[in-house]
């Protein structure tokens, strides 16, 4: 199966994603967060950076839960921002 590429929104929203996470992680070590959500700290460190911008739901669900974090506050604060403008594609 070929993976269609990520369009510049979907790659920033990533980035956002996982600035979030890393907000909501504070002080504790991503090791520490990754095995309370049963993901890999490799997983998560993917996310964080952005190199994983399109996690799986359950991924997230879980990391939510982990960081006592809400499903619809990510959701929100990952939504499409209407001001964004996509960059013209260059040849």
């Amino acid at each position: 199966m070929v993976r269609t590429p990520l369009t510049p929104w979907e790659r920033e929203r990533g980035e956002r994603f996982g600035a979030l996470l890393r907000q909501a992680r504070g002080n504790r070590s991503m090791t520490e967060v990754a095995a309370a959500a049963g993901v890999s700290a490799e997983t998560l460190r993917k996310i964080e950076t952005g190199r994983a911008p399109t996690p799986a739901f359950f991924t997230v669900a879980a990391l939510a839960a982990a960081l006592h974090v809400s499903l619809d506050d990510l959701a929100a604060a990952c939504a499409h921002d209407p001001d964004w403008q996509e960059p013209p594609l260059t040849a």
